[in-house]
């Protein structure tokens, strides 16, 4: 398949090698030209405009976005519109907000031109290698590229979740669930780190990925943080990110659910911009691990 792609940062670059290695063209814009370049020499075919993105694509065309949510998400389809035509699709595989989500696929439906909302979870390795997809929208459009979604995603890591809005949600509620996670983690390596013991931290948390009911993906990019760097003193322990946890506990709070793991999550990782602790350098190793993310400044 041939398809255009928008967003070249850490995940974006990754998916796009990913497609590569699935023997899709895969026609790429970024707002940094250097970007363009350094993946084309990979075997990406570079644009250097979105006009000349859309041009280099057939018809029907699809353009995949993974960009920052929000404002950006809203510029860049502005700038596509006029140069797109019915039955062309936008999917949108950023981190966006459901209701977004929905006003956009409005917006879209009213051009002639479809929109996909698709959540992506798996970190750098998963945006590579196999990631975890949560697909929303018109369910012929979800049909008409599940070929796509199925090269992007590792094996039964796709699923259609519903109308406009639905596979952000999921995704929403993902990230909501991944940092009272992190927190508990966090807050369980802290309790070892008081303790009179000397533990090796790579070494418990192997253990705990052997076996143990608590053994995840996010236990082992703890392991994989601790053994590079036993005692993470290259972090500040001040935790970036939070919007989507935020967004997840509005929703959780206006239909009247309690997500008190998630709420206290979230206090601490405002807390550490101002005061750190060992659980909150736990907190940014792992973000760090997973998704290359900086910490807050």
């Amino acid at each position: 398949m041939k398809l255009g792609f928008i967003g070249l940062g850490r995940m974006g670059h990754n998916v796009v090698l990913n497609l590569i290695d699935k023997k899709n063209k895969v026609v790429v814009f970024n707002r940094h030209a250097d970007k363009v370049r350094k993946i084309a020499r990979k075997g990406a075919i570079g644009a250097y405009s979105i006009e000349e993105l859309v041009e280099k694509l057939p018809k029907p065309r699809v353009v995949v976005l993974m960009i920052t949510a929000g404002k950006p998400v809203d510029s860049v389809m502005k700038q596509l519109f006029p140069l797109l035509s019915k039955d062309d699709t936008i999917i949108e595989a950023g981190n966006s907000w459901y209701k977004d989500s929905q006003r956009r696929y409005k917006l879209c439906k009213s051009k002639g031109i479809n929109f996909i909302d698709q959540g992506t979870s798996g970190g750098l390795n998963g945006a590579r290698y196999g990631a975890s997809l949560m697909i929303g929208g018109d369910k012929k459009i979800f049909k008409r590229y599940e070929n796509l979604f199925k090269d992007v995603a590792t094996k039964d890591g796709y699923a259609y979740m519903g109308p406009a809005g639905a596979g952000h949600f999921v995704k929403m509620v993902h990230n909501g669930v991944e940092y009272a996670i992190e927190e508990a983690y966090a807050e369980g390596f802290e309790v070892l780190d008081k303790s009179k013991y000397k533990y090796d931290y790579e070494k418990v948390s192997n253990v705990w990925n052997h076996g143990s009911i608590v053994r995840s993906f996010l236990c082992e990019t703890i392991q994989e943080a601790f053994r590079k760097d036993p005692k993470l003193k290259k972090f500040t322990g001040k935790i970036g990110g939070g919007e989507t946890g935020t967004w997840t506990l509005k929703t959780a709070n206006s239909e009247r659910v309690e997500m008190e793991t998630l709420k206290h999550a979230l206090k601490k990782r405002k807390q550490s911009r101002k005061k750190q602790s060992f659980a909150t350098k736990v907190v940014s190793a792992m973000r760090a691990e997973f998704g290359g993310h900086d910490e807050a400044k």
